[in-house]
């Protein structure tokens, strides 16, 4: 089948564009990096001409509620309208766990993209996964302070992103199923932790600093409110397994 992957040059996206094609799937890509800015209509709707099913696992680098907010209303907006005009007969969301009971920050944003979903006249599916593992070096990079090594304090159950990739190209092919199970890693982590661990699996001898970061985001993180609940899918590798891999 014929599968377009909004943000297929992110974190998960880029996962989900290379599974599809060794599965023998004819992928297109949306994403700036490829020619397609989710916000123009008619490059959306060039892109998607044929396709049997979209996969939205667009992002974007912020921590304010308004710009994540405008930014998905308006490029998961502009999909599922493109989605509609052209015939797609699937759209699948990739969303993150807690955000309803969370919805600050980032996560107001990823609230205001699942009622997008859920209001479409496309068919849809949503998943909502935890924190990948990549999260820990992600949040490690923009932490930083000179010789000094920030690392928030956060509750969180990661998931190794390329598993979510999987399960969205299961969901994209078995066809709209609404809401569906959240996924989760094996095991409650502490992401100071997480850090800590990223930034020492090479000998490195940087000095990790605990944090809390301010805001209602952050705070609720630290609260637990990004964990699963009992009805989730669990999928390994834990975190210490699959650093073990990373070089």
């Amino acid at each position: 089948m014929k599968i377009a992957v909004a943000g297929g040059t992110g974190t998960v996206g880029r996962l989900v564009a290379e599974r599809a094609r060794e599965a023998r799937h004819d992928v297109v890509v949306l994403s700036r990096a490829a020619g397609v800015d989710l916000r123009d209509r008619a490059a959306v709707e060039r892109a998607l001409a044929g396709t049997d099913a979209v996969i939205d696992a667009a992002s974007v680098g912020t921590t304010s509620a308004a710009t994540a907010t405008e930014f998905f209303a308006a490029a998961s907006g502009t999909l599922l309208s493109a989605a509609a005009s052209t015939g797609v007969g699937h759209a699948v969301l990739l969303s993150i766990v807690g955000i309803d009971r969370n919805p600050n920050g980032y996560y107001a944003g990823k609230v205001r993209q699942e009622q997008l979903f859920e209001d479409s006249a496309v068919p849809w599916s949503i998943l909502r996964a935890t924190q990948f593992h990549e999260f820990a070096g992600q949040v490690a990079v923009q932490a930083r302070l000179g010789p000094l090594q920030l690392a928030p304090r956060a509750r969180v159950q990661p998931v190794a992103a390329a598993e979510v990739a999987a399960q969205l190209i299961d969901l994209a092919v078995a066809g709209a199923q609404g809401r569906v199970p959240d996924l989760a890693g094996p095991r409650e982590e502490r992401l100071d932790r997480m850090i800590r661990a990223w930034v020492h699996r090479d000998g490195s001898r940087r000095l990790v600093i605990p944090v809390n970061i301010p805001g209602a985001q952050m705070r609720g993180m630290r609260d637990g409110l990004a964990l699963p609940g009992p009805g989730a899918t669990i999928a390994g590798p834990s975190f210490v397994d699959w650093l073990r891999t990373q070089r």
